[in-house]
């Protein structure tokens, strides 16, 4: 694969991921609704983070300001991340710990990028 393929394969694995929350929120959201509720949050918050999701998702895919996009998904991965800090449950620790993985992937997307008007993924080093 060349380095455009491989980022652009990247782009939209990780943008599937957010994709997917953006319709679970729209199709279930009594889920997240509850888990919110749950750290006394407002509800509603649902409704802000899909369309966050939904947003930050059609950005990737459209290599559009790939930097703040990027790093706006990674903090939202760590913030998300404290949602699934349960010791007790196996499977909420392992989410925690692949939001953690994530935003080290964002993080890595985001330095690859260089800025010019519409960030574009860097594909050779600078010179």
């Amino acid at each position: 694969m060349t380095a455009r393929l491989e980022l652009a394969a990247g782009r939209v694995l990780l943008a599937g991921l957010f994709l997917a929350g953006a319709v679970q929120k729209v199709m279930q959201p009594d889920t997240a609704s509850a888990l919110l509720a749950g750290f006394g949050l407002p509800e509603w918050l649902v409704w802000p983070a899909m369309l966050f999701n939904a947003g930050a998702a059609f950005l990737l895919i459209a290599n559009m300001c790939l930097r703040p996009v990027s790093r706006a998904l990674a903090f939202y991965c760590l913030v998300t991340s404290a949602f699934h800090f349960v010791p007790s449950d196996p499977w909420q620790m392992s989410i925690m710990v692949k939001n953690w993985a994530l935003a080290g992937g964002l993080l890595v997307l985001s330095a690859s990028t260089m800025d010019r008007g519409r960030e574009e993924t860097r594909l050779a080093p600078k010179r």
